[in-house]
This record gives C-alpha cells, structure tokens and sequence, in this order.
C-alpha cells in the first residue's frame, strides 16, 4: 500500500483545482504552475484562499499564487518582505501581475518573480 505525503496530496489538490478551471484559463495555469515549480522546485504547492500557492513546506506561508477569478493573476504575499519598487513607481510595491497568456517573455518573468521572492523571504530571515 503506498501512503501519499502531505505535500502529494496538496500537489494533487492544487492540480485538481486546475483541472477544474474551463479553457483558456486551464492552460494558462497549468502553464503557469509548470513554470512555478520549475523555477523553484523547493516550493510545496497547495490550496491557499481556494486557489494554488506555493510555500517554502506545507507549514509554512505561501510566498507566491495564482488566480483564476474575473481575471489570471499572480501574487506574491507579503510572507515574501515586499519593498517599494523605486524609481518612478516610488512607494508602490509590485505584489501582483495579470495575465491573459503566457508566452517565452512572461514565462522567464514569472520564474524571476518566483525565485526573487524566494530570495526576499530568506534574507528577511538571515
């Protein structure tokens, strides 16, 4: 008999939850969980607030998600120490980002969002 993990069964409900959403946004958000857990595959995903997000364990806070709601977005929460962004956009935070589509350019901008927010949350912690 083999026994799911916690992190198989959050897997499964996360891939579930996609399964269940109607094109086009079911390949869009398969794409993009595909592109989340290739960029940081340490990441867990699971259900957080009803849609996928992706933490450090299953304990721990997710650090970014996604959202299949009026429209696709991704997040990242602010258990990733988010700072302005400078510049023009002084105190804005860029915390979130809406996608129709996901092509080669948006792609590697998602993992660098991914793996920054990664880096963010363990720096905050050293």
């Amino acid at each position: 008999m083999i026994v799911a993990t916690k992190d198989d069964r959050n897997l499964q409900q996360v891939l579930d939850k996609i399964a269940g959403m109607d094109e086009p946004a079911r390949a869009v958000m398969q794409r993009m969980h595909d592109v989340i857990v290739a960029a940081a595959p340490e990441l867990k995903p699971r259900i957080w607030y009803g849609m996928p997000g992706y933490a450090t364990s299953a304990s721990s806070p997710v650090l970014v998600f996604f959202r299949n709601d009026e429209r696709m977005s991704l997040g990242v929460s602010e258990k990733a120490r988010l700072e302005p962004a400078g510049g023009r956009d002084g105190l804005l935070i860029p915390a979130a980002w809406y996608v129709e589509e996901l092509d080669e350019v948006t792609e590697q901008r998602v993992a660098e969002i991914v793996r920054g927010a990664i880096e963010a949350r363990s720096s905050s912690r050293a």
